[in-house]
């Protein structure tokens, strides 16, 4: 079973944002089917979840709702990730969701970006801040980004079009046609630490050796 989810920061209701994750959700759904493979999509929508990310960042700890959301990344073998653009860029509230997420969550999982505006103008936003954020994070960037500006929805076969190769992009790189999507490096994330933490006598063995040398 592939499982793919879908992370949508649009704020208000209905939100062509959401309209633009569905598409991209269905149309993930076609493409990995269309491979001969089972596949689950969840969706995560971060309105309901601006309280609760307000108080991670001042906390940081997650409550109940968020952390069955970041769960929900961390089991996934894809992201789909939509967000309005505001001020020229991905917006607060979505940022924000990534801020939290702990090291390693992303290592090396397929993501593929998407956002809406009101106008063509905002297109680039794809290229100079959601491929280079999710590149930091060490994911995979699907090649094609969709984005949709308010004309898009009116109609026509443009957007459905961009969707769908997208789409199939992402189901490609899930490696979904053997079953075996290529295992991640292992970072080392906090639940390790948790699990299996470093004795004090080794922390201090290391700070006494100096920094590490490159």
């Amino acid at each position: 079973m592939t499982r793919i989810v879908v992370v949508s920061a649009g704020l208000s209701v209905p939100s062509s944002t959401k309209l633009l994750a569905d598409m991209l959700g269905e149309a993930t759904t076609r493409a990995v089917q269309a491979r001969g493979a089972e596949v689950e999509v969840e969706h995560v929508e971060l309105r309901g979840l601006a309280h609760e990310l307000t108080d991670n960042l001042l906390t940081g700890f997650a409550k109940p709702a968020l952390q069955a959301a970041i769960d929900q990344v961390r089991r996934a073998d894809g992201v789909i990730a939509v967000t309005p653009v505001f001020s020229a860029s991905y917006s607060g509230l979505f940022k924000t969701f990534f801020d939290v997420l702990e090291q390693g969550v992303l290592d090396g999982k397929p993501v593929l970006v998407a956002a809406t505006a009101g106008t063509v103008r905002h297109s680039l936003v794809l290229e100079h801040a959601l491929r280079p954020l999710f590149a930091y994070l060490h994911a995979v960037v699907v090649p094609t980004g969709v984005f949709a500006a308010t004309e898009d929805f009116a109609g026509g076969p443009e957007l459905a079009k961009r969707v769908d190769r997208a789409a199939a992009e992402l189901a490609a790189l899930l490696a979904v046609s053997d079953g075996a999507p290529a295992p991640a490096p292992h970072r080392t994330l906090v639940e390790d630490e948790f699990a299996s933490p470093t004795s004090f006598e080794t922390l201090l063995k290391r700070a006494s050796e100096g920094p590490p040398q490159f």
